[in-house]
């Protein structure tokens, strides 16, 4: 018996554990929930329903191929090991499978649970995954992994030029077992259901998944490198849950993407040239979190900023997480996030600079506000894009490169619509002012909203004076 332990990996299809667990024999798969874990990884409990979801949708798929699903229970990753073995001396399993997951606490569990295996010998198979190419393959000519976007997707360019990574081969019905599956649980302490709203945002299945991806390459993609920084327009994949998730590979989405621009990369589609370096932003954080792992760890990638003096502003810090601050496109967004469980990608970047850089507070609270709430919360994507927002990071933006939400506002929501879908009281304001309704003319009209927590010009220059010592720091650590 072959046992297959499924983690952010929720498909059947293009799945390399499953498929070369099923390929050596009658196969068992195990899902282990862990909540004492997941509270303290932040995770939102919006994500862990859609984990849920999309087991039951597995559930029923596994069950068309004979294979059971057992699903158990643990406080944290650290029991994890003895249940694994406990499920094979239960069920005579020779072989575990599983695709490697990053980050410090994944792989010290991973670590954990191959020795103890391997010591009551049972063997232990780990396949790539979630990425396109394996952390420590894509280095430096001096070994090193690299710290630079630009530098790593030119590499990884002319790897993939010369071989696509192959999708795994479908998984066959198999002969019928008595090992019966495990019914689904409907939620866990510690995470409160999210809303009826929220769940018929993002639907369940690998079938709506690869169903976003056709529509997407078959409609969109083209437009993409256009609308992408559109929040009020559909111009991005809405894949990211998905990713997160497993429910869809970032094999699936390459060759998706290529099959729309005839095979090519670097010509033909910029939309697909465009989407294609997102995926690969993706692939660099998480070789990120493996070459340097104290980003796991809540430490900033540039040691030098460290000693950033970040205020201790609660007010400004929950003004900020419940979309009050008097900035339209900020609050907006933050809304957005509360009631979806997503945010664009460009208001992802512009909340997270007003935070850190206007509002100069640590990083760190946004990063964990995210996670708490984010449906698509990774940790590599989410600490890669603080960081680089919030100038600790790996390629990050220059320190007095400091977004303005109004100018950016006015720039990429020009007529207002998406700040009008997210906050109705300014819905009768006119194009122009509704980007700053303090400045408008009727400064006595009657309205509910807020007035800006901070002038963003001298906020501008107190973020300025504090990153400024450390410049040195911020520029010499490439």
């Amino acid at each position: 018996m072959q046992l297959m332990w499924l983690r952010s990996d929720l498909r059947i299809d293009d799945n390399s554990a499953l498929s070369a667990a099923c390929e050596r024999g009658p196969t068992v798969a195990v899902w282990i929930a862990s909540p004492a874990q997941w509270l303290s990884h932040d995770d939102a409990p919006c994500k862990v329903d859609f984990w849920l979801r999309n087991l039951r949708e597995l559930s029923q798929s596994l069950q068309q191929l004979n294979i059971p699903l057992l699903i158990r229970h643990t406080d944290d990753w650290a029991q994890v090991p003895q249940v694994l073995l406990d499920i094979c001396r239960e069920h005579a399993v020779e072989a575990v499978h599983w695709n490697d997951e990053y980050g410090v606490n994944e792989q010290l569990r991973d670590e954990y649970a191959e020795a103890l295996l391997r010591s009551s010998d049972i063997s232990v198979h780990r396949y790539l995954d979630q990425l396109l190419l394996s952390p420590g393959t894509v280095l430096t000519k001096a070994g090193q992994y690299f710290q630079v976007f630009g530098q790593f997707k030119r590499a990884c360019l002319e790897r993939l030029q010369h071989g696509m990574p192959a999708m795994a081969s479908r998984v066959a019905k198999q002969a019928a077992t008595k090992i019966a599956s495990d019914p689904i649980p409907s939620g866990f302490d510690g995470f409160a259901e999210p809303t009826q709203a929220l769940r018929e945002l993002w639907p369940a299945g690998e079938k709506e998944a690869q169903r976003r991806l056709a529509e997407f390459a078959e409609h969109s993609i083209d437009d993409y490198l256009q609308l992408r920084d559109l929040p009020a327009e559909p111009g991005t994949s809405q894949l990211s849950a998905y990713l997160a998730a497993g429910v869809i590979s970032p094999r699936q989405c390459l060759h998706a993407a290529l099959s729309a621009n005839r095979g090519e990369f670097d010509s033909g589609s910029a939309g697909v040239q465009t989407w294609i370096n997102e995926l690969l932003w993706r692939e660099f954080y998480k070789h990120i979190l493996v070459g340097y792992p104290q980003v796991s760890r809540h430490q900033p990638f540039r040691a030098h900023t460290a000693a950033l003096p970040w205020r201790d502003a609660p007010e400004d810090l929950k003004a900020w997480e419940q979309g009050r601050t008097g900035f339209p496109i900020i609050d907006a967004a933050m809304q957005q996030l509360l009631a979806t469980g997503w945010m664009h990608n460009r208001l992802r970047m512009i909340v997270a600079m007003f935070l850190s850089k206007n509002l100069l507070i640590d990083w760190r609270h946004g990063e964990r506000h995210f996670m708490r709430h984010l449906i698509d919360g990774d940790l590599a994507a989410n600490n890669g894009g603080w960081q680089w927002s919030s100038s600790t990071g790996t390629d990050s933006v220059p320190y007095f490169r400091i977004f303005n939400p109004v100018t950016q506002s006015q720039r990429f929501d020009p007529k207002g619509r998406f700040i009008r879908q997210w906050l109705p009281q300014l819905k009768a304001r006119d194009d122009k002012s509704i980007h700053l309704p303090v400045k408008s003319a009727d400064l006595f009209a009657t309205t509910s909203y807020q007035s800006p927590i901070v002038d963003l010009a001298s906020s501008r220059q107190r973020a300025l004076e504090a990153f400024k010592g450390r410049s040195a720091g911020l520029e010499g650590n490439v």
